[in-house]
């Protein structure tokens, strides 16, 4: 049998235990997150209602930016780092919850969607690029950015993006 030769045999015990053919994490390709203690710099973002301040951040690519982002709303907001199709499909994610009570204006709920119809998979807001923060709250999210590209970050709890809660990101050389 060919399980009885030793370089088959360690190939496939190899490719079985590599965490390569685990659940793929979701790669990003102008980034990734990174911890605080390796930022270059931090930049504080205001949020209030439908609102970021400021409503631009240039970055040089090879950048390890902090993100301090303070919540000065009255609602639940979110920042999100990505180019303008990944937030239109993040919106609608964000559009199920909101419609499976999963997210109010102030706040996410933690909930048991497996006795929830209709319910393939448990919804989460777990992406690295993301962070939400509640009304009066502070929250940070520390990002490696790759290479030289145009980005928002932007706010995709249903109708915020629209009503102007997106702001360019620019990473250059």
């Amino acid at each position: 049998m060919f399980l009885r030769n030793p370089l088959v045999l360690a190939a496939c015990l190899l490719t079985l235990s590599s965490p390569v053919w685990a659940s793929p994490a979701q790669s990003y390709d102008f980034g990734q997150p990174a911890p605080a203690a390796k930022a270059s710099r931090s930049v504080e973002v205001v949020m209030g209602d439908m609102s970021f301040d400021p409503k631009a951040i240039e970055i040089k690519a090879g950048e390890t930016i902090r993100f301090v982002l303070v919540n000065k709303g009255q609602l639940l907001h979110e920042f999100n780092l990505g180019d303008a199709a990944m937030h239109a499909a993040h919106q609608q994610e964000m559009l199920n919850m909101q419609q499976n009570g999963m997210l109010t204006p102030t706040a996410m709920k933690e909930m048991d969607h497996g006795a929830m119809p209709g319910m393939k998979h448990e919804m989460k807001h777990d992406d690295p690029n993301s962070v939400l923060v509640p009304p009066g709250k502070t929250a940070e999210l520390t990002w490696t950015f790759t290479k030289a590209t145009s980005l928002e970050f932007a706010c995709n709890i249903p109708g915020h993006y629209q009503a102007g809660m997106v702001g360019k990101l620019t990473v250059s050389q």
